[in-house]
């Protein structure tokens, strides 16, 4: 069983990314999503999670009104679209899948995680 990130990279203040997480090997309708990010020198932290039906959100409120995470059930993939984009959201970001009702930042709920992927925002 894994998850894998994708859709990383440079971007400049201002601008758009959009991280895509792929499952496989576990029961995705059953399990709660969400991703994490750690920046150079800084503890990882949560950043937003979406319950195994896509009822209940959670975000950041370093990130909220600027992010937005969604989930397909149907293809096992979960994305986090991330707008607005500012310097201080550069970091290494993580998808993370725990079979749990519950969304939200404690990493305790997670069994799987990905290897992460780099967001850089600079000019």
């Amino acid at each position: 069983a894994q998850v894998v990130e994708s859709g990383g990279g440079l971007v400049q203040p201002g601008g758009s990314l959009r991280l895509s997480c792929v499952a496989s090997g576990f029961s995705f309708e059953d399990h709660s999503m969400g991703w994490f990010r750690q920046a150079p020198g800084k503890k990882r932290e949560g950043v937003s999670f979406i319950s195994p039906k896509n009822n209940v959100n959670y975000y950041s409120d370093s990130v909220k009104g600027r992010f937005t995470i969604s989930k397909n059930n149907a293809n096992n993939t979960a994305w986090l679209q991330m707008n607005s984009l500012k310097p201080e959201d550069t970091a290494v970001y993580y998808c993370a899948a725990g079979p749990t009702l519950v969304a939200g930042p404690w990493e305790g709920l997670y069994d799987y995680w990905g290897q992460g992927t780099q967001v850089t925002v600079s000019s």
